[in-house]
């Protein structure tokens, strides 16, 4: 298999889906509003991490585009639980990708205790042989889920998937506890966004009487 030709497509699909997540969240700046998006990232599955799922899944290689659906993969992080769902419904409401599955792992968080909302899209990229729909996987997560995430995927790639038991339930404890701080945090979501504001006021004043 020609990989470079094959994840050409995906990482065309990264760049332009970053791009228009971050134009979203720069649109709420502009009308100096509270942004649901914290930030964004992206990346293509390097071919050792294809290579391994799809061999956990049985996927032969030439079916390697429609089965595995997370070879183009962004990130978006939100500040609060609520802000999670508005940006689902934002993903929603696009025309320009259609959205082919949802997985809510909020409401019904997974049993090692990771939480995230995974939207499946198919995408429109144009290519020198014309359009081609690709799969790719949008995780929208608070900063707490993105941390516990970050970590738990490090510790499965440091025992190649078999956490001690021990490590995974203090995992779980972890999971529990970074959600508790996201619940907590949800209950002064509107002081902690006054405070904001009024540093964003405060920042953009002291920038225009330095122009």
């Amino acid at each position: 298999m020609n990989w470079d030709m094959f994840l050409a497509p995906y990482n065309q699909a990264v760049d332009e889906l970053k791009v228009k997540l971050r134009g979203m969240r720069a649109q709420y700046e502009y009308g100096s509003m509270h942004s649901p998006i914290e930030f964004v990232t992206g990346r293509v599955k390097p071919i050792k991490s294809i290579l391994s799922k799809a061999k956990k899944k049985q996927t032969p290689h030439n079916h390697l585009e429609y089965e595995i659906q997370d070879i183009a993969g962004l990130r978006v992080v939100c500040q609060f639980v609520d802000d999670i769902y508005t940006v689902v419904d934002m993903l929603r409401r696009r025309k320009d990708f259609e959205i082919i599955e949802e997985k809510d792992y909020i409401t019904k968080k997974k049993d090692s205790g990771y939480r995230s909302f995974h939207v499946i899209i198919e995408y429109p990229v144009e290519t020198i042989h014309g359009e081609k729909m690709l799969l790719a996987e949008i995780q929208i997560r608070t900063l707490a889920m993105n941390f516990w995430a970050t970590n738990e995927h490090s510790l499965n790639y440091k025992y190649s998937g078999q956490i001690p038991i021990d490590v995974q339930s203090r995992l779980k404890r972890a999971s529990e506890a970074a959600f508790q701080l996201d619940e907590e945090m949800s209950k002064i979501r509107n002081e902690i966004q006054e405070a904001q504001a009024i540093f964003r006021h405060k920042h953009d004043d002291e920038t225009d009487d330095d122009s």
